[in-house]
Formats: C-alpha cells, structure tokens, sequence
C-alpha cells in the first residue's frame, strides 16, 4: 500500500448525503467496499465510473473471466497497488485463476504462460510502460483474441490503471478481513 492511512476516509452511512446514497445504491443490499465508500465524495463521478466498470466486468467484455482478471491483476501489480490486487486476487480465484497463476502474474510473461495469457500480459506491460500495444504484440494478441477482444484488453488497462490511479492516491485501505500481499508492501 501506498499510504498507510486514507486521504480520503470511505464515508459512512450516517455521513452520506441522499445524493451520495443514491450513488452507492446499486451496491446494495451487501456490504459497500472501501473504494465506493470512498468514490461517494463524488457521486457523480462514482455512477459514471460505475457504467464504465461495469461494461469492462460484464459479459459485454469479450475477454472471458479469466483472461480479463489475469489482464486486472497485472495492471494493479504494475501500478503497485495493493488494494486492487487485493480484490481481484479473490475474484481471479473466482473466475478460474489458480493461486500459483496469480504468483506468476507477478514474473510477468515468461514465468509459463501459454502463448495467448503471454500475449496479454505482454499487451498489459507495454500499455503500461508505453500507453501503446506494439505491432509484434499486437500481432500476438491479435493471433489468439478477435479484434473486440484485443479491444477489450485495452479498455481494461485502461480502466484499471485509472482504478489504480485513484486507489494509490486517496489512500483506499483494505476491506476487514483482507490480507495484503506481500509483494505490495512497502509501496
């Protein structure tokens, strides 16, 4: 984790005005995570950012589960950022990712990966380091993935170094009862 206390504290029920309770409805009945508790300080950005996500997690996303959570992981690993790791560390358990995938998400692309999870976590890499897929990787990709899938890939970078962005910086800490990885600490 970035910081070990948050800029921002997740708002609790009795602080949220109707508007910000209304942002945070379609979480509901379950409990609120610390990053939409956070993101509630701007409701407006918070059902925006709730559209766009909720395209990048959904069937609408050609990546199937598993390929879009290695995709999620590698990002917030490059990003350094503990609490999206975390989330997703339990979502890609959900989604077919084993718990020693998960660690070579970590290695990068040569730690094993068939051709096709290479391709994208080389295409997370150089958007990454770059903001731009180069024409060897795109070949890559684009040898495993249709065009909306290699699209896809993209807007899920995308989507989640932003998520990484904003985690980072408020400060959102774990939910109760997560462990942060170790690898994160420190950052």
């Amino acid at each position: 984790m970035r910081l070990t206390k948050p800029r921002y504290a997740p708002l609790s029920d009795a602080e949220l005005t109707p508007e910000q309770a209304e942002a945070l409805e379609p979480m509901r009945p379950g409990p609120v995570l610390n990053i939409f508790r956070t993101l509630a300080r701007a409701p407006k950005a918070l059902s925006r950012f709730n559209a766009w996500g909720g395209y990048v997690l959904s069937r609408r996303n050609d990546l199937p589960p598993r390929e879009r959570e290695i995709v999620i992981l590698r990002t917030g690993f490059l990003c350094k950022s503990g609490y999206e790791f975390t989330q997703h560390t339990r979502i890609g358990l959900q989604s077919g990712l084993t718990a020693d995938e998960i660690g070579n998400i970590k290695k990068g692309a040569g730690a094993g990966w068939s051709a096709a999870n290479a391709a994208l976590i080389k295409a997370s890499d150089e958007l990454h380091a770059d903001q731009f897929v180069t024409d060897a990787t795109w070949a890559e990709l684009s040898a495993h993935f249709t065009d909306k899938q290699c699209m896809d890939a993209v807007f899920t970078v995308g989507q989640y170094t932003q998520v990484s962005m904003f985690l980072n910086t408020f400060g959102v800490q774990l939910d109760e009862g997560q462990t942060l990885d170790p690898d994160l600490k420190g950052f």
